[in-house]
Protein backbone atom coordinates (compact mmCIF):
# COMPACT_ATOMS: atom_id res chain seq x y z
CA UNK A 1 0.00 0.00 0.00
CA UNK A 2 2.93 2.34 0.85
CA UNK A 3 4.47 1.70 -2.84
CA UNK A 4 0.98 2.51 -4.00
CA UNK A 5 0.61 5.94 -2.21
CA UNK A 6 4.48 6.35 -3.51
CA UNK A 7 3.21 6.27 -7.11
CA UNK A 8 0.75 8.37 -6.76
CA UNK A 9 2.44 11.15 -5.86
CA UNK A 10 5.16 10.26 -8.40
CA UNK A 11 2.32 11.23 -10.55
CA UNK A 12 2.57 15.02 -9.98
CA UNK A 13 6.28 15.58 -9.89
CA UNK A 14 6.10 14.56 -14.19
CA UNK A 15 4.78 17.83 -15.69
CA UNK A 16 3.23 16.20 -18.92
CA UNK A 17 1.11 13.69 -17.59
CA UNK A 18 -0.19 16.10 -14.27
CA UNK A 19 -1.42 18.66 -16.93
CA UNK A 20 -2.85 15.53 -18.96
CA UNK A 21 -4.93 14.34 -15.94
CA UNK A 22 -5.92 18.12 -15.37
CA UNK A 23 -7.09 18.56 -18.27
CA UNK A 24 -8.90 15.15 -18.88
CA UNK A 25 -11.02 15.79 -15.04
CA UNK A 26 -11.62 19.47 -16.22
CA UNK A 27 -13.39 17.53 -20.00
CA UNK A 28 -15.11 14.83 -17.89
CA UNK A 29 -16.63 17.74 -15.45
CA UNK A 30 -17.73 20.11 -18.24
CA UNK A 31 -19.40 16.21 -19.97
CA UNK A 32 -21.37 15.93 -16.28
CA UNK A 33 -22.43 19.59 -16.21
CA UNK A 34 -23.95 19.33 -19.98
CA UNK A 35 -25.70 16.14 -18.35
CA UNK A 36 -27.72 18.16 -16.38
CA UNK A 37 -28.39 21.47 -18.78
CA UNK A 38 -32.03 20.40 -20.14
CA UNK A 39 -33.18 21.49 -23.55
CA UNK A 40 -34.77 24.53 -23.58
CA UNK A 41 -38.38 24.91 -23.78
CA UNK A 42 -39.00 22.06 -21.29
CA UNK A 43 -40.32 22.25 -17.56
CA UNK A 44 -37.79 20.39 -15.47
CA UNK A 45 -40.29 20.37 -12.70
CA UNK A 46 -42.24 17.90 -14.86
CA UNK A 47 -39.41 15.20 -15.73
CA UNK A 48 -40.95 12.76 -12.93
CA UNK A 49 -42.76 10.21 -15.48
CA UNK A 50 -39.17 10.43 -17.47
CA UNK A 51 -37.55 9.30 -15.12
CA UNK A 52 -39.48 6.96 -13.95
CA UNK A 53 -39.58 5.50 -17.33
CA UNK A 54 -35.97 4.93 -16.76
CA UNK A 55 -36.05 3.08 -14.11
CA UNK A 56 -36.38 -0.30 -14.68
CA UNK A 57 -35.52 -2.36 -18.22
CA UNK A 58 -34.27 -0.96 -20.96
CA UNK A 59 -34.65 2.62 -20.62
CA UNK A 60 -31.89 2.26 -17.09
CA UNK A 61 -29.26 0.70 -19.82
CA UNK A 62 -29.87 4.18 -21.59
CA UNK A 63 -29.86 6.05 -18.69
CA UNK A 64 -26.97 4.62 -17.31
CA UNK A 65 -24.76 5.13 -20.70
CA UNK A 66 -26.02 8.57 -21.21
CA UNK A 67 -25.01 9.22 -16.79
CA UNK A 68 -28.45 10.24 -16.54
CA UNK A 69 -28.76 12.84 -19.14
CA UNK A 70 -31.42 10.63 -20.69
CA UNK A 71 -34.22 10.79 -18.12
CA UNK A 72 -33.28 14.61 -17.39
CA UNK A 73 -34.02 15.75 -21.07
CA UNK A 74 -30.30 16.99 -21.27
CA UNK A 75 -28.77 18.78 -24.19
CA UNK A 76 -26.81 15.64 -23.64
CA UNK A 77 -29.52 13.26 -23.67
CA UNK A 78 -28.65 10.89 -26.54
CA UNK A 79 -25.01 11.09 -25.29
CA UNK A 80 -21.79 9.36 -27.06
CA UNK A 81 -23.84 6.57 -28.25
CA UNK A 82 -24.71 7.71 -31.63
CA UNK A 83 -20.85 7.87 -32.21
CA UNK A 84 -20.73 4.56 -30.63
CA UNK A 85 -22.87 3.34 -33.23
CA UNK A 86 -21.38 4.86 -36.10
CA UNK A 87 -17.93 3.37 -35.41
CA UNK A 88 -19.49 -0.51 -35.18
CA UNK A 89 -20.98 0.50 -38.62
CA UNK A 90 -18.26 2.04 -40.11
CA UNK A 91 -16.24 -1.21 -38.84
CA UNK A 92 -18.85 -3.60 -39.92
CA UNK A 93 -18.51 -2.00 -43.62
CA UNK A 94 -14.71 -2.48 -43.50
CA UNK A 95 -15.18 -5.80 -43.81
CA UNK A 96 -17.27 -5.74 -47.13
CA UNK A 97 -16.27 -2.35 -48.79
CA UNK A 98 -12.98 -2.39 -50.70
CA UNK A 99 -12.58 1.71 -50.15
CA UNK A 100 -12.47 1.51 -46.22
CA UNK A 101 -10.44 -1.64 -46.73
CA UNK A 102 -8.11 0.32 -48.66
CA UNK A 103 -8.08 3.45 -46.27
CA UNK A 104 -7.32 0.80 -43.13
CA UNK A 105 -3.83 -0.43 -44.78
CA UNK A 106 -2.97 3.51 -45.54
CA UNK A 107 -1.89 4.34 -41.85
CA UNK A 108 -2.52 7.57 -40.66
CA UNK A 109 -3.86 8.98 -43.59
CA UNK A 110 -6.53 6.28 -43.70
CA UNK A 111 -7.25 6.69 -40.51
CA UNK A 112 -7.92 10.38 -40.16
CA UNK A 113 -10.58 9.89 -43.12
CA UNK A 114 -12.07 6.66 -41.88
CA UNK A 115 -12.29 9.22 -38.71
CA UNK A 116 -14.03 11.86 -40.43
CA UNK A 117 -16.12 8.95 -42.03
CA UNK A 118 -17.32 8.12 -38.51
CA UNK A 119 -18.21 11.72 -37.54
CA UNK A 120 -20.47 12.64 -40.72
CA UNK A 121 -22.04 9.35 -40.20
CA UNK A 122 -22.80 10.30 -36.31
CA UNK A 123 -24.55 13.25 -37.47
CA UNK A 124 -26.90 11.18 -39.99
CA UNK A 125 -27.67 8.75 -36.83
CA UNK A 126 -27.98 11.65 -34.39
CA UNK A 127 -30.43 13.54 -36.72
CA UNK A 128 -32.41 10.52 -36.57
CA UNK A 129 -32.47 9.60 -32.93
CA UNK A 130 -33.27 12.73 -32.12
CA UNK A 131 -36.82 13.50 -33.04
CA UNK A 132 -37.38 9.71 -31.71
CA UNK A 133 -36.20 10.93 -28.51
CA UNK A 134 -38.55 14.57 -29.05
CA UNK A 135 -41.37 11.69 -29.77
CA UNK A 136 -40.58 9.77 -27.08
CA UNK A 137 -41.03 12.84 -24.89
CA UNK A 138 -44.28 13.82 -26.48
CA UNK A 139 -45.42 10.65 -25.28
CA UNK A 140 -44.26 10.42 -21.52
CA UNK A 141 -44.45 14.22 -20.45
CA UNK A 142 -47.72 16.34 -20.03
CA UNK A 143 -48.67 18.78 -22.53
CA UNK A 144 -48.00 21.26 -19.83
CA UNK A 145 -43.93 20.57 -19.35
CA UNK A 146 -43.91 21.92 -23.02
CA UNK A 147 -43.33 25.67 -22.24
CA UNK A 148 -43.15 26.61 -25.88
CA UNK A 149 -46.44 24.55 -27.01
CA UNK A 150 -46.96 20.76 -27.22
CA UNK A 151 -46.42 20.85 -31.52
CA UNK A 152 -44.49 23.80 -31.99
CA UNK A 153 -42.35 23.30 -34.98
CA UNK A 154 -39.60 25.50 -33.21
CA UNK A 155 -39.66 23.50 -30.26
CA UNK A 156 -38.83 19.72 -32.81
CA UNK A 157 -36.26 21.84 -35.07
CA UNK A 158 -34.45 23.60 -32.19
CA UNK A 159 -34.50 20.42 -29.48
CA UNK A 160 -32.78 17.88 -32.45
CA UNK A 161 -30.40 20.51 -33.33
CA UNK A 162 -29.10 20.93 -29.56
CA UNK A 163 -28.96 17.38 -28.96
CA UNK A 164 -27.36 16.74 -32.16
CA UNK A 165 -24.99 19.80 -31.25
CA UNK A 166 -24.42 18.15 -27.76
CA UNK A 167 -23.10 14.57 -29.41
CA UNK A 168 -21.36 16.33 -31.57
CA UNK A 169 -19.90 18.58 -28.53
CA UNK A 170 -19.40 14.97 -26.63
CA UNK A 171 -17.38 13.46 -29.68
CA UNK A 172 -15.29 16.48 -29.46
CA UNK A 173 -14.37 16.32 -25.53
CA UNK A 174 -13.61 12.25 -26.12
CA UNK A 175 -11.30 13.18 -29.15
CA UNK A 176 -9.92 15.78 -27.06
CA UNK A 177 -9.06 13.58 -23.87
CA UNK A 178 -7.72 10.88 -26.17
CA UNK A 179 -5.55 13.28 -27.88
CA UNK A 180 -4.63 15.95 -24.85
CA UNK A 181 -5.50 13.89 -21.57
CA UNK A 182 -4.78 10.51 -20.41
CA UNK A 183 -6.96 7.26 -21.24
CA UNK A 184 -9.15 7.32 -24.64
CA UNK A 185 -11.84 10.16 -23.72
CA UNK A 186 -14.88 8.58 -25.63
CA UNK A 187 -14.69 5.15 -23.00
CA UNK A 188 -14.06 8.07 -19.82
CA UNK A 189 -17.31 9.71 -20.76
CA UNK A 190 -19.19 6.02 -21.13
CA UNK A 191 -17.64 5.17 -17.74
CA UNK A 192 -18.15 8.29 -15.75
CA UNK A 193 -21.75 8.21 -17.04
CA UNK A 194 -22.31 5.27 -15.57
CA UNK A 195 -20.26 5.65 -11.80
CA UNK A 196 -22.40 9.05 -11.93
CA UNK A 197 -25.49 6.18 -11.16
CA UNK A 198 -23.21 3.87 -8.58
CA UNK A 199 -23.90 6.32 -5.64
CA UNK A 200 -27.56 6.60 -6.08
CA UNK A 201 -27.61 2.90 -6.88
CA UNK A 202 -25.89 1.85 -3.58
CA UNK A 203 -27.87 3.84 -1.34
CA UNK A 204 -30.83 2.79 -2.76
CA UNK A 205 -29.94 -1.02 -2.12
CA UNK A 206 -28.82 0.18 1.56
CA UNK A 207 -32.14 1.69 2.05
CA UNK A 208 -33.86 -1.34 0.99
CA UNK A 209 -31.52 -3.71 3.00
CA UNK A 210 -30.50 -1.62 6.28
CA UNK A 211 -33.80 0.96 7.00
CA UNK A 212 -36.60 -1.21 5.41
CA UNK A 213 -35.01 -4.00 7.12
CA UNK A 214 -34.94 -6.30 4.34
CA UNK A 215 -32.05 -8.54 4.68
CA UNK A 216 -30.04 -6.60 7.79
CA UNK A 217 -26.27 -5.45 7.30
CA UNK A 218 -25.08 -8.90 6.79
CA UNK A 219 -27.27 -9.31 3.42
CA UNK A 220 -26.03 -5.98 2.48
CA UNK A 221 -21.70 -6.88 3.68
CA UNK A 222 -22.75 -10.20 1.60
CA UNK A 223 -23.69 -8.32 -1.59
CA UNK A 224 -20.57 -6.30 -2.04
CA UNK A 225 -18.21 -9.15 -0.99
CA UNK A 226 -19.69 -10.62 -4.05
CA UNK A 227 -19.64 -7.59 -5.91
CA UNK A 228 -15.98 -7.28 -5.69
CA UNK A 229 -15.63 -10.68 -6.94
CA UNK A 230 -17.36 -10.12 -9.97
CA UNK A 231 -14.74 -7.37 -10.48
CA UNK A 232 -12.14 -9.67 -10.13
CA UNK A 233 -13.71 -11.91 -12.38
CA UNK A 234 -13.87 -9.01 -15.27
CA UNK A 235 -10.31 -8.11 -14.27
CA UNK A 236 -9.08 -11.61 -15.05
CA UNK A 237 -10.93 -11.82 -18.20
CA UNK A 238 -9.79 -8.41 -19.51
CA UNK A 239 -5.92 -9.44 -18.58
CA UNK A 240 -6.36 -12.91 -19.64
CA UNK A 241 -3.97 -13.70 -22.21
CA UNK A 242 -2.76 -17.22 -23.74
CA UNK A 243 0.98 -16.51 -24.16
CA UNK A 244 2.41 -18.43 -28.08
CA UNK A 245 6.23 -18.38 -27.74
CA UNK A 246 8.06 -17.04 -30.61
CA UNK A 247 11.91 -17.60 -31.39
CA UNK A 248 14.07 -15.53 -33.76
CA UNK A 249 16.90 -16.57 -35.62
CA UNK A 250 20.26 -15.54 -34.19
CA UNK A 251 22.19 -13.85 -37.11
CA UNK A 252 25.92 -13.71 -36.14
CA UNK A 253 28.90 -13.06 -38.89
CA UNK A 254 32.06 -15.37 -39.33
CA UNK A 255 34.70 -13.71 -41.90
CA UNK A 256 33.44 -13.02 -45.05
CA UNK A 257 29.88 -14.95 -45.07
CA UNK A 258 27.03 -15.20 -42.20
CA UNK A 259 25.50 -17.89 -40.44
CA UNK A 260 21.97 -18.45 -39.09
CA UNK A 261 22.15 -20.10 -35.72
CA UNK A 262 18.97 -21.34 -34.52
CA UNK A 263 17.75 -20.77 -30.92
CA UNK A 264 17.84 -16.75 -30.76
CA UNK A 265 15.72 -14.78 -28.81
CA UNK A 266 12.66 -16.04 -27.76
CA UNK A 267 9.26 -13.59 -27.40
CA UNK A 268 5.51 -14.43 -27.35
CA UNK A 269 2.63 -13.82 -29.24
CA UNK A 270 -0.33 -12.64 -26.47
CA UNK A 271 -3.56 -13.76 -27.36
CA UNK A 272 -6.23 -12.26 -25.35
CA UNK A 273 -8.95 -14.67 -23.92
CA UNK A 274 -11.29 -12.38 -24.94
CA UNK A 275 -10.23 -10.11 -28.05
CA UNK A 276 -13.14 -8.92 -29.28
CA UNK A 277 -13.75 -6.56 -25.17
CA UNK A 278 -17.43 -5.20 -24.74
CA UNK A 279 -18.48 -5.20 -28.73
CA UNK A 280 -19.98 -8.54 -28.41
CA UNK A 281 -22.40 -7.32 -25.54
CA UNK A 282 -23.14 -4.28 -27.27
CA UNK A 283 -23.98 -5.71 -30.62
CA UNK A 284 -26.12 -8.38 -28.61
CA UNK A 285 -27.61 -5.56 -27.12
CA UNK A 286 -28.20 -3.72 -30.21
CA UNK A 287 -30.16 -6.68 -30.96
CA UNK A 288 -32.09 -7.33 -28.12
CA UNK A 289 -34.24 -4.01 -29.05
CA UNK A 290 -35.46 -5.26 -32.51
CA UNK A 291 -38.12 -8.10 -31.28
CA UNK A 292 -39.76 -6.03 -28.89
CA UNK A 293 -39.90 -3.25 -31.50
CA UNK A 294 -41.55 -5.20 -34.51
CA UNK A 295 -43.60 -7.23 -31.74
CA UNK A 296 -45.10 -3.88 -30.72
CA UNK A 297 -46.33 -2.93 -34.03
CA UNK A 298 -49.10 -5.98 -33.87
CA UNK A 299 -51.69 -5.99 -31.73
CA UNK A 300 -52.25 -9.91 -31.41
CA UNK A 301 -51.78 -11.36 -28.48
CA UNK A 302 -48.92 -13.96 -29.29
CA UNK A 303 -47.00 -10.54 -30.43
CA UNK A 304 -47.78 -8.80 -27.23
CA UNK A 305 -46.53 -11.56 -25.68
CA UNK A 306 -43.01 -11.82 -27.53
CA UNK A 307 -42.58 -8.02 -27.00
CA UNK A 308 -43.15 -8.03 -23.42
CA UNK A 309 -40.76 -11.28 -22.81
CA UNK A 310 -38.09 -9.00 -25.15
CA UNK A 311 -38.90 -5.98 -23.22
CA UNK A 312 -37.75 -7.70 -19.51
CA UNK A 313 -33.70 -7.56 -19.01
CA UNK A 314 -34.32 -9.23 -16.37
CA UNK A 315 -36.48 -12.36 -17.45
CA UNK A 316 -35.29 -15.78 -18.80
CA UNK A 317 -36.19 -15.64 -21.97
CA UNK A 318 -33.89 -12.06 -22.82
CA UNK A 319 -31.58 -13.11 -20.97
CA UNK A 320 -30.83 -16.39 -22.41
CA UNK A 321 -31.37 -15.02 -26.27
CA UNK A 322 -29.28 -12.52 -24.91
CA UNK A 323 -26.44 -14.82 -23.44
CA UNK A 324 -26.31 -16.92 -26.99
CA UNK A 325 -26.12 -13.74 -29.38
CA UNK A 326 -23.17 -13.02 -27.16
CA UNK A 327 -21.30 -15.86 -27.76
CA UNK A 328 -21.78 -15.84 -31.44
CA UNK A 329 -20.81 -12.41 -31.79
CA UNK A 330 -17.35 -13.04 -29.79
CA UNK A 331 -16.66 -15.65 -32.25
CA UNK A 332 -17.58 -13.28 -35.11
CA UNK A 333 -15.95 -10.14 -33.51
CA UNK A 334 -12.87 -12.00 -33.08
CA UNK A 335 -12.65 -13.51 -36.46
CA UNK A 336 -12.74 -9.90 -37.67
CA UNK A 337 -10.04 -8.21 -35.37
CA UNK A 338 -7.96 -10.87 -34.80
CA UNK A 339 -5.78 -11.17 -38.39
CA UNK A 340 -3.94 -14.29 -38.07
CA UNK A 341 -2.67 -14.58 -41.50
CA UNK A 342 -1.17 -10.94 -41.20
CA UNK A 343 0.25 -12.16 -37.62
CA UNK A 344 1.70 -14.89 -39.50
CA UNK A 345 3.10 -13.18 -42.20
CA UNK A 346 4.79 -10.31 -40.26
CA UNK A 347 6.19 -13.40 -38.12
CA UNK A 348 7.45 -14.70 -41.38
CA UNK A 349 8.97 -11.22 -42.54
CA UNK A 350 10.69 -10.75 -39.62
CA UNK A 351 12.72 -14.36 -38.98
CA UNK A 352 10.03 -15.74 -36.55
CA UNK A 353 8.75 -18.70 -36.15
CA UNK A 354 6.85 -21.10 -33.55
CA UNK A 355 8.53 -24.20 -32.38
CA UNK A 356 7.00 -27.02 -34.74
CA UNK A 357 4.72 -25.06 -36.44
CA UNK A 358 6.32 -24.09 -40.28
CA UNK A 359 5.91 -20.61 -41.28
CA UNK A 360 3.56 -19.19 -43.26
CA UNK A 361 -0.02 -20.90 -43.79
CA UNK A 362 0.76 -24.12 -40.79
CA UNK A 363 1.71 -20.88 -38.64
CA UNK A 364 -1.97 -18.72 -39.74
CA UNK A 365 -3.66 -22.57 -39.20
CA UNK A 366 -2.16 -23.11 -35.94
CA UNK A 367 -2.69 -19.36 -34.49
CA UNK A 368 -6.45 -19.62 -35.76
CA UNK A 369 -7.05 -22.85 -34.30
CA UNK A 370 -5.09 -21.67 -30.94
CA UNK A 371 -8.05 -18.51 -31.27
CA UNK A 372 -11.11 -21.19 -31.44
CA UNK A 373 -10.20 -23.17 -28.53
CA UNK A 374 -9.71 -19.82 -25.83
CA UNK A 375 -12.60 -17.93 -27.33
CA UNK A 376 -15.26 -20.43 -26.38
CA UNK A 377 -14.53 -20.35 -22.82
CA UNK A 378 -14.21 -16.58 -23.14
CA UNK A 379 -17.04 -16.22 -24.86
CA UNK A 380 -18.94 -18.60 -22.05
CA UNK A 381 -17.17 -16.33 -19.54
CA UNK A 382 -18.15 -13.01 -21.02
CA UNK A 383 -21.92 -13.86 -21.27
CA UNK A 384 -22.43 -15.15 -17.68
CA UNK A 385 -21.04 -11.73 -16.65
CA UNK A 386 -23.37 -10.12 -19.16
CA UNK A 387 -26.90 -11.80 -17.81
CA UNK A 388 -25.18 -11.70 -14.06
CA UNK A 389 -27.40 -9.30 -13.32
CA UNK A 390 -30.42 -10.78 -13.86
CA UNK A 391 -29.55 -13.48 -11.46
CA UNK A 392 -29.02 -11.45 -8.61
CA UNK A 393 -31.99 -9.83 -9.33
CA UNK A 394 -33.31 -13.26 -8.53
CA UNK A 395 -32.43 -13.12 -5.08
CA UNK A 396 -33.92 -9.67 -4.40
CA UNK A 397 -31.22 -7.53 -5.24
CA UNK A 398 -32.37 -3.89 -6.09
CA UNK A 399 -32.46 -3.61 -10.00
CA UNK A 400 -30.11 -0.63 -10.15
CA UNK A 401 -27.94 -2.04 -7.89
CA UNK A 402 -27.90 -5.15 -9.51
CA UNK A 403 -26.76 -3.58 -13.09
CA UNK A 404 -23.34 -2.87 -11.62
CA UNK A 405 -22.81 -6.92 -11.01
CA UNK A 406 -22.39 -7.47 -14.45
CA UNK A 407 -23.08 -6.53 -18.05
CA UNK A 408 -21.60 -4.00 -20.55
CA UNK A 409 -21.28 -1.38 -17.66
CA UNK A 410 -19.17 -3.40 -15.96
CA UNK A 411 -16.73 -4.72 -18.35
CA UNK A 412 -16.36 -1.30 -20.12
CA UNK A 413 -15.40 0.56 -16.17
CA UNK A 414 -12.84 -2.46 -15.85
CA UNK A 415 -11.31 -2.20 -19.13
CA UNK A 416 -11.54 1.64 -19.37
CA UNK A 417 -9.78 1.58 -15.46
CA UNK A 418 -7.09 -0.79 -16.68
CA UNK A 419 -6.07 0.75 -19.84
CA UNK A 420 -5.78 4.25 -17.94
CA UNK A 421 -3.83 2.91 -15.81
CA UNK A 422 -1.96 1.15 -18.21
CA UNK A 423 -1.26 4.68 -19.48
CA UNK A 424 -0.32 6.43 -16.72
CA UNK A 425 2.13 3.35 -15.60
CA UNK A 426 3.75 3.94 -18.75
CA UNK A 427 4.33 7.53 -18.12
CA UNK A 428 6.08 6.42 -14.40
CA UNK A 429 8.31 3.56 -16.03
CA UNK A 430 9.60 6.13 -18.49
CA UNK A 431 10.80 8.56 -15.99
CA UNK A 432 12.13 5.38 -14.12
CA UNK A 433 9.64 5.36 -11.38
CA UNK A 434 7.90 2.12 -10.05
CA UNK A 435 3.82 2.11 -11.79
CA UNK A 436 0.53 2.04 -10.13
CA UNK A 437 0.35 -1.56 -11.32
CA UNK A 438 4.63 -2.52 -9.90
CA UNK A 439 5.66 -3.87 -6.89
CA UNK A 440 8.93 -4.16 -5.49
CA UNK A 441 12.59 -1.73 -5.93
CA UNK A 442 12.16 1.95 -6.74
CA UNK A 443 13.61 3.02 -9.67
CA UNK A 444 16.62 5.59 -9.06
CA UNK A 445 15.81 9.30 -11.83
CA UNK A 446 18.07 9.47 -13.71
CA UNK A 447 19.49 13.22 -13.77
Amino acid sequence: MKKFFESLANVWKIEELKNRILLTLGLLLVYRFGAHVTLPGIDATQLHSLAGQTKNGIGSILDMFTGGAFSKASVFALGIMPYISASIVVQLMGIAIPYLQKLQKDGESGRKKINQITRWLTILITLVQGPGYIYNLYRTLPGSAFMLGFDSFSFLFSSVLILTTGTIFAMWLGEKITDKGIGNGISLLIMVGILARLPQAFIQEFTSTITNNNGGPMLLVIEVIIWLLVIIACVLLVMAVRRIPVQYARRTTTGDFEQDMMGGNRQWIPLKLNASGVMPIIFAQAIMFIPAALAGLSQSETSQSIAGAFSNMFGFWYNFVFASLIVVFTFFYTAITVPTNKMADDLKRSGGFIPGIRPGVETSDYLDHIMSLITFPGSLFLALIAVFPAIVVSFGVQQSWAMFFGGTSLIIMVGVAIDTIQQINSYLLNKHYDGLMKSGKNRKAVA
